[in-house]
């Protein structure tokens, strides 16, 4: 597969994951300086990693929030919030992967995590995300 249809793949999942209006404000978030960021985030993360068949989705979204919470990447992982949520993940399942961020990787981590988790959490339930 070349990388056009690598970027094509990407961004109809990345869109599918996030929604159109997300993906739109982080790919021009950066204007054209940004371009061959994101070039790559849509062709190799989103059109090649996420796409491939090995995990389903929801435990990928699971991983991504392990991995932002304990590396400390709060717009990340809010990004990738809403992004679990789509792919089904419960406020169950979001709460015990952070709790073994807690454990091995640091109360501090956890506490961001748990806060942004929850925000978007009740603004879902509240109908504004």
């Amino acid at each position: 597969m070349d990388v056009n249809e690598l970027y094509e793949r990407g961004l109809k999942l990345r869109r599918q994951l996030f929604g159109n209006k997300a993906v739109e404000e982080r790919m021009n978030a950066l204007g054209e300086f940004g371009k061959p960021l994101q070039n790559i985030v849509n062709a190799y993360a989103y059109g090649d990693i996420w796409n491939r068949p090995g995990l389903p989705l929801k435990i990928k979204s699971l991983a991504m929030l392990g991995i932002t919470a304990a590396i400390n990447r709060p717009q990340e992982f809010r990004v990738h919030m809403n992004g679990a949520l789509n792919n089904g993940c419960t406020p169950e399942e979001i709460r015990e992967i952070l709790l073994l961020v807690a454990l091995y990787c640091g109360i501090p981590a956890a506490n961001e995590a748990h806060r942004i988790a929850y925000e978007t959490i009740n603004e879902r339930l509240a109908g504004k995300a």
